[in-house]
């Protein structure tokens, strides 16, 4: 087998064992807009080709691969792409065991969530998959105290705007 050739199987089954991630990415940013999402998948995957020479396993894979996601999807909506700001599609976080009025709780907090400037969107979004203060501070190449503060910060927004909109 060719170098590039196994270049190529690795990379392949990079992005089939982290396809989930690059769809959740995909869904913060693209809602309801098919032709977008596919170009945003797209556009991941290409960035993730081209930086994926370079990686030198440093970091876990998860967490570069969230690097290049998130920098992709932000550096994408402010390009003007054709993404549009439609209700949020949450039919791929729904649990079945959840009761109706945790439902509602958890789809008007990914509601706001999409509503947050991008950078406390991208925050939220990998507080939300569980990664370490660490790990959000290399993927955002930010301090881990100033992860700590920005999403306090973020929370207490959240927990404000979701008060609000549950008084109207």
């Amino acid at each position: 087998m060719k170098p590039g050739e196994q270049l190529t199987k690795d990379f392949i089954a990079l992005i089939k064992q982290h396809e989930r991630l690059i769809h959740k990415v995909c869904n913060l940013y693209v809602v309801n807009n098919t032709e977008d999402y596919k170009d945003l998948y797209q556009e991941i995957v290409l960035q993730t080709w081209a930086a994926f020479p370079k990686f030198k396993g440093e970091a876990k894979v998860s967490t570069w691969l969230y690097r290049v996601a998130l920098n992709t999807a932000i550096s994408y909506k402010r390009r003007g792409s054709r993404i549009t700001e439609i209700p949020f599609d949450t039919s791929f976080m729904q649990v079945a065991d959840r009761t109706q009025e945790t439902n509602e709780e958890y789809l008007l907090l990914w509601q706001l969530i999409r509503q947050l400037p991008q950078l406390e969107k991208a925050l939220i979004l990998l507080y939300l998959e569980n990664n370490s203060y660490d790990e959000i501070a290399a993927i955002m190449g930010l301090t881990v105290t100033n992860i700590g503060t920005k999403l306090g910060r973020i929370k207490e927004k959240l927990k404000k705007q979701a008060q609000q909109s549950q008084a109207n």
